[in-house]
């Protein structure tokens, strides 16, 4: 028996080493003609927590070294939302959307973002894995979903962080009194619009945060910590102005407080919405924070509710300096400090937008890298991305690698190009992320069969799309009511006819299904409200990605597992090789 087992593995000992002494091309050609076979056993692949955890972690080789706290996180959720988005939004929805009532559009986006948030909670102290949305999904809805929402994840990260960082040069034009935004930039007769003005000063920043990053999460925390607490008093320096040197008059006079209805209000809760887009950088630095279960809804949660309220005193005092049909829609702010007298405070905007990109570009790259190492650690992109620095602890070749094509398109392309892109990406992973919280808690933990949970979100997305088209033809009123009764009647249903399972030793979402509920309808309400052109140009991305799953993603996860089961075979029995480090394994 024993000659037996040994003869088996070096069998497969000699089967491995001919399939790696095969030209590439070769190998490749017959991978193509299995694609079929690989694709149906792959695209469904799931991990348990337990897997994520462990084996699937130890292939980037060294961990990531644990040193941040509960206000680490707390200060790099506010840093990651805390950026410009507030000072270009505000402004253009009070004048041309919301009115005075645009401090109510940031409430009702920020309880759509605090939903978010929860569903991204509860995952994570489940899961608490740097892969963050990719992570859950692949655990809940097997490999091919995960590697979709990654793969969007990382184009609205790289798209954002590239368009923040041009901004940061306009923004710093504005704090040394240069009226031109463009002063900085170089001009090149030649190319093509939109991608003739290279902006060496983005490229800097972005380098500059690539090498601090590099080097140390906890010492990019604590610098990240720095920037906050000045961001936020700078954010607590207009407030107190503009309540001292405002009039409440302001809030309802012209028009009253919501001139354009509640259309008004919700539409521009639609458009301030994306200025909260960054707390989901928190959940991927689960692997380097001290004790997860509780510093992780400290600081997702506690970040959201402090910039909501941040926000919404932001929104009131621009509205009482100002009547909201005189606010300027660009650089707001500084305009409206003019309007009052204090035009010294134009510079001082600019000097605060700055601190407040860098933070956000800080944050927002620290989670980029993460995401694209973990995606990494699946084999789904090369494996030398996953690579966690021994002696550092940061994911080196994901950090540089990033940093490298952020700063190319930032160096070259417009603001207004890439922002298009960003939105809609972001919408759909969290609208997954609300969908896998539900399935993982009454399928998963609570063991119920499938049928029914799927049959509630499919009715629920289907009801959520039927309202938000009717809301957006402003046609057809009888679609509200009809499919907000729909929404409310088969989610009190789906409560009252499938039990859920609760586990004390977790901290869990409160009054299920209805908050991830909420959060499938805000988002793809929110989805609606985007132009064609970026539906148009999510579509190019998402055939692009999948054409990649197809030729590479899918044959590199086979080709690995199918590996590693040789592997531990091998172990097993007692191979000569039977010492090699599974862990280790390079795919």
């Amino acid at each position: 028996m024993e000659s037996h087992k040994t003869l088996i593995s070096f069998t497969n000992m000699a089967t491995i080493q001919s399939t790696q002494n095969k030209p590439f091309f070769f190998n490749y050609l017959q991978s193509l003609s299995q694609t079929p076979h690989r694709l149906r056993k792959r695209m469904l692949a799931t991990w348990t927590p337990d897997q994520e955890l462990n084996q699937v972690r130890l292939r980037s080789g060294a961990d990531m070294k644990r040193k941040l706290r509960w206000y680490d996180l707390v200060a790099l959720g506010i840093g990651g939302m805390l950026g410009v988005g507030v000072f270009v939004t505000t402004g253009r929805v009070a004048r041309n959307t919301s009115g005075p009532s645009v401090f109510i559009s940031y409430i009702i986006a920020g309880i759509s973002a605090l939903l978010s948030s929860l569903c991204y909670t509860e995952l994570s102290v489940q899961i608490p894995v740097a892969g963050g949305a990719f992570s859950y999904l692949r655990v809940t809805f097997g490999e091919f979903v995960g590697y979709f929402a990654g793969a969007n994840i990382l184009l609205e990260y790289v798209l954002s962080n590239a368009a923040v960082a041009r901004t940061f040069t306009e923004y710093l034009c504005s704090a040394f009194g240069v009226t031109d935004p463009n002063y900085w930039r170089v001009e090149v007769h030649g190319l093509l619009e939109g991608y003739n003005k290279l902006d060496f000063t983005a490229v800097a920043v972005v380098l500059l945060l690539t090498l601090c990053l590099c080097h140390s999460t906890k010492e990019s925390s604590i610098l990240n910590l720095i920037m906050t607490i000045f961001h936020v008093v700078f954010f607590g320096f207009i407030i107190i102005v503009g309540f001292c040197n405002g009039s409440v008059d302001n809030l309802v006079k012209p028009g009253g407080l919501a001139p354009n209805g509640v259309r008004g209000v919700l539409d521009g809760a639609a458009i301030v919405y994306f200025s909260y887009i960054g707390y989901d950088s928190v959940s991927t630095l689960a692997e380097e924070i001290q004790n997860p279960p509780v510093s992780l809804p400290v600081g997702i949660v506690g970040s959201v509710l402090i910039v909501s309220g941040l926000y919404c005193l932001m929104a009131l005092a621009l509205c009482m300096m100002v009547p909201y049909n005189q606010i300027a829609e660009k650089a707001s702010y500084s305009m409206a400090f003019q309007k009052i007298g204090w035009k010294w405070t134009g510079n001082v905007v600019g000097a605060g937008a700055n601190l407040g990109i860098v933070a956000s570009l800080l944050v927002a790259m620290l989670g980029q890298a993460r995401y694209l190492c973990v995606i990494g650690r699946a084999r789904l992109v090369p494996s030398w991305l996953s690579k966690v620095h021994p002696s550092k602890g940061t994911p080196l070749n994901a950090t540089l690698f990033l940093g490298l094509c952020t700063a190319s398109i930032a160096l070259f392309t417009d603001l207004e190009i890439v922002i298009e892109m960003i939105s809609i990406g972001t919408l759909l992973v969290f609208y997954l992320v609300a969908n896998a919280l539900i399935y993982r808690k009454y399928v998963i933990t609570s063991k119920n069969p499938p049928f029914r949970t799927l049959s509630f979100l499919f009715l629920l997305t289907s009801s959520a799309v039927g309202f938000s088209i009717s809301w957006k033809l402003k046609q057809q009123w009888w679609g509200l009511p009809l499919f907000g009764g729909i929404m409310v009647t088969i989610t009190a249903f789906f409560q009252y006819m499938v039990p859920c399972l609760r586990q004390p030793s977790e901290w869990s979402v409160s009054f299920m299904p209805w908050p991830a509920a909420i959060s499938i309808f805000l988002n793809i309400f929110l989805m609606t409200t985007l132009k064609m052109l970026s539906f148009l140009r999510f579509a190019i991305w998402a055939c692009l990605i999948t054409v990649f799953y197809v030729l590479y993603g899918v044959h590199s996860t086979f080709e690995a597992e199918e590996m590693e089961m040789e592997m531990e075979i091998m172990a097993v029995n007692g191979g000569p090789n039977s010492s090699i480090q599974l862990t280790k394994l390079d795919v």
